[in-house]
């Protein structure tokens, strides 16, 4: 986020510079993507720094799947009770898929979840689990399980609505770890 207000600080400095001369539209797209591409190679860098090799090499390579992405959550109307496989979901871990699309029980590795702020201050490592399905849930669309209540949505906003790019990252018996474990 700060890279992001550093780049906007420094494209309106550009674009509006001390002359008190108009900028050409030319200029000014020029100095906002110069700006975009510094932030985004600051972030990428900063990224790629903290990732594992298999993380790395799952964010290097092509991805498996591109899904539409929604987001839902427990409680209110939302999920209740066992995921499909019979497991309780966890929270941001337990991915609803199409199993004719993307097969339950695969564990999926979303890039664009890596490096997302938790609630609790942690960083998302981008390992989620297809555990769970959905009668709305048809073709190139996955539900991602933020938590209990409509505030577990928040940390996630961003994603919602979006495409997102997946990555098999393998197989997993039984139900999904938890988040503490998830990572082992």
């Amino acid at each position: 986020m700060l890279n992001t207000a550093a780049a906007l600080a420094m494209f309106w400095a550009m674009a509006f510079s001390g002359s008190g001369e108009p900028q050409s539209y030319e200029a000014v797209v020029a100095i906002e993507t110069a700006a975009m591409e510094t932030a985004a190679a600051a972030e990428s860098s900063a990224d790629a720094s903290a990732l594992s090799a298999e993380q790395a090499e799952l964010m290097a390579g092509d991805p498996d799947w591109r899904a539409s992405a929604r987001l839902y959550h427990a409680g209110g109307g939302g999920a209740t009770g066992n995921d499909s496989l019979g497991c309780r979901p966890i929270a941001m871990r337990t991915v609803a898929v199409d199993p004719r699309v993307i097969p339950r029980r695969t564990k999926l590795f979303i890039r664009e979840t890596v490096g997302l702020r938790m609630s609790d201050g942690t960083i998302h490592d981008g390992y989620w689990y297809a555990s769970d399905t959905g009668g709305a849930i048809k073709g190139a669309k996955i539900d991602l399980y933020t938590g209990h209540g409509r505030g577990s949505m928040r940390q996630a906003m961003s994603l919602n609505m979006k495409t997102l790019t997946i990555a098999d990252a393998g197989d997993f018996d039984g139900c999904p770890p938890a988040w503490e474990t998830a990572s082992n």
